[in-house]
């Protein structure tokens, strides 16, 4: 049986990399906010993989991303402030503590409402105790913008700030159109984009009545216009540049005929 490299032989590894005398000049030079960039780019092939349901690369993916992890474990380790063993231990911790249901010693019969209920509670606690007093205080500024408009609204909705029917969700989002039409009729710029910037996050609000999500909704509507508009590339005698857009809209009609 071949050699099985371990969690240890790749924590060995990545101390290495980033030996002062001796790592890789590359590795050695990165800081945490430099690689950030990089964890975010692993993080979207791993999704990548996963939604074009490639086996053969999601486990080479999921151990791109786990290498930022150790990245990070290490520079951290190096500066006295946390370590991979450390990483570990307080996500353990955070698991058994969030899933009292499964952990506990006086288990009981819960139902999926009541394990999201008792989540956003022992979340509100783990606020307090970082001083995170306010109900969104804990929402990452740097999601994706849709990610966050979701949790935003998904977070209100637990102290009851949420329209109670979806049918209100639509009329709201209605509402939105017709004022950001007045608003680009108004000829302001600054206001027809606070406007669309409304008209977004409702278009979020709306996914999470759907129990979608708004970014994978919109990932997927991407790669559909991306078909959609290579049957229009592969269709069209000569070069896009020389055709109009009354035949290229005929095409793309007939590519979603074909369900494209």
């Amino acid at each position: 049986m071949p050699l099985q490299y371990t969690v240890d032989d790749l924590l060995d590894v990545m101390a290495k990399l980033r030996d002062p005398n001796t790592g890789c000049p590359w590795d050695i030079k990165q800081t945490f906010r430099s690689i950030v960039p990089s964890t975010v780019e692993e993080v979207y092939e791993l999704v990548d993989a996963i939604e074009r349901e490639d086996w053969d690369h999601i486990g080479e993916e999921l151990g791109d991303v786990m290498f930022q992890v150790v990245f990070y474990a290490q520079m951290g380790k190096e500066q006295g402030r946390f370590d991979f063993q450390q990483v570990v231990h307080t996500l353990t911790e955070k698991l058994i503590r969030r899933h009292p249901h499964v952990f506990a010693d006086q288990k009981s019969s819960v139902s999926e409402d009541d394990v999201k209920r008792n989540w956003e509670l022992i979340k509100q606690q783990e606020r307090e105790l970082k001083s995170q007093s306010r109900v969104l205080d804990d929402i990452p500024s740097a999601l994706p913008a849709l990610t966050r408009a979701q949790k935003l609204t998904k977070r209100a909705a637990t102290v009851g700030f949420d329209w109670p029917h979806i049918s209100q969700v639509l009329e709201q989002l209605k509402s939105e159109v017709v004022e950001l039409e007045e608003a680009i009729a108004s000829g302001d710029q600054r206001h027809s984009a606070e406007e669309l910037g409304d008209l977004l996050f409702c278009a979020a609000n709306m996914a999470r009545h759907l129990k979608v999500d708004a970014e994978q909704c919109l990932r997927d509507g991407n790669a559909k216009f991306e078909r959609r508009f290579a049957y229009i590339e592969d269709n069209t005698k000569g070069s896009l540049s020389h055709s109009n857009l009354e035949a290229m809209d005929a095409l793309w009609h007939e590519a979603k005929k074909k369900g494209l």
